[in-house]
């Protein structure tokens, strides 16, 4: 049996699908990368501003890159691998997704369970008190605001450089990869961590593992099958099988 027959033969008896994405899937949408080389920022390594210490050094500098960074995405869509996810909860008991990604995109695109392990850019919280504030609430700010509560300075609520996961949304990552059936790892290479334990740990706990990405990563050779190519066109072919089988 090839490895993609054998993926649909899973995906038959499958109850709880899982999809670990990341920088790639957002790409797609028109999402520039992290280390983007275009730009205002081009000047800047991410460690620079994506950190702590500097947003206390120099916080209008480092809110004015997020605000940035919000006009961007705020113009991009979901597209059709962010769809094909959301789409699929028709057809499984549980779709999980484990983004490394702070776009917001598979939340607007209609997935429901959704663990963001770095974060969101469309949330803000109060660094003193941690009050939350939308991201909305500021948009034509260039400069930081403060907390209404307790003048604190507010920042992005995203995983800076030097921080840790939060613990909550990993854990339920962690249990979520245990009892999938199936794990599909889009658009990452998967070696940042601690995030990318998550696919590893699915596969420890017996869930077939596809791989889709443009090229191959240092997971292909854990993954159970790799497909090459765009996850906006290999997913809504996916779906379209899983319609088939499934009498749509």
């Amino acid at each position: 049996m090839s490895e993609k027959a054998e993926l649909f033969d899973r995906l038959k008896e499958a109850r709880n699908i899982l999809f670990f994405t990341g920088a790639g899937i957002s790409a797609e949408s028109g999402v520039p990368t992290f280390r983007g080389k275009d730009g205002l920022w081009k000047n800047y390594k991410p460690e620079e501003l994506a950190n702590l210490q500097a947003f206390l050094s120099h916080p209008d500098e480092v809110w004015e890159w997020y605000q940035y960074r919000r006009g961007i995405i705020r113009k991009a869509a979901p597209n059709p691998a962010h769809l094909a996810i959301a789409e699929m909860q028709e057809y499984f008991q549980s779709v999980i997704v484990v983004t490394q990604n702070v776009d917001n995109l598979h939340i607007r695109a209609g997935s429901k369970e959704v663990y963001e392990l770095h974060g969101n850019l469309e949330r803000n919280y109060c660094i003193r008190c941690g009050k939350t504030y939308s991201a909305e609430e500021f948009d034509d700010l260039n400069e930081v605001p403060h907390c209404r509560e307790c003048g604190g300075l507010i920042r992005p609520d995203v995983v800076w450089f030097g921080e840790a996961l939060p613990q909550d949304v990993y854990k339920s990552a962690l249990q979520s990869a245990r009892e999938s059936d199936v794990c599909f790892v889009v658009g990452t290479s998967a070696v940042v961590y601690p995030a990318a334990y998550v696919p590893y740990e699915a596969k420890r706990s017996g869930a077939f593992l596809v791989e889709i990405n443009l090229n191959p990563t240092e997971l292909t050779p854990t993954a159970d099958l790799f497909l090459p190519g765009k996850a906006g066109e290999v997913l809504p072919e996916i779906l379209r099988d899983i319609k088939s089988f499934r009498g749509f």
